[in-house]
C-alpha cells in the first residue's frame, strides 16, 4: 500500500489522484506520522460499500419473501400472482 502525507496529499491531490487511478492500491494517508485515513479507487468504493448495500437490500427483500408464506396454485404465471399481491389476495 502506497503513502503520503496530509501535506503532500494537500500539496499533489492530482498526482496523488492520478497514481491512484493508474494502479488502483489504496493510499493510507498520514497526518503526524500516523494513519489518518485511506484513499481507495472508485472502483474499489462500489465494490465495497455500493454493491455491499445492494446485496444487503437484495437479501432482505428475499427474507421478506420468503417468510410470506405465500400459496399459489401450481403453474400461475408471474403476473397472476403480482395482481394478487397488489389486491392483498394469498
Amino acid at each position: 500500500m502506497d503513502h503520503v502525507n496530509a501535506l503532500t496529499l494537500r500539496q499533489s491531490l492530482g498526482r496523488v489522484l492520478k497514481t491512484l487511478q493508474k494502479n488502483g492500491k489504496p493510499i493510507l494517508v498520514e497526518k503526524d506520522r500516523k494513519p489518518a485515513a485511506v484513499l481507495i479507487s472508485l472502483e474499489d468504493y462500489k465494490k465495497r460499500f455500493v454493491d455491499y448495500e445492494a446485496d444487503e437490500q437484495r437479501k432482505a427483500i428475499i427474507e421478506r419473501i420468503a417468510s410470506a408464506d405465500l400459496c399459489f396454485e401450481h403453474g400461475q404465471s408471474g403476473v397472476t400472482i403480482l395482481r394478487s399481491l397488489r389486491n392483498g389476495e394469498r
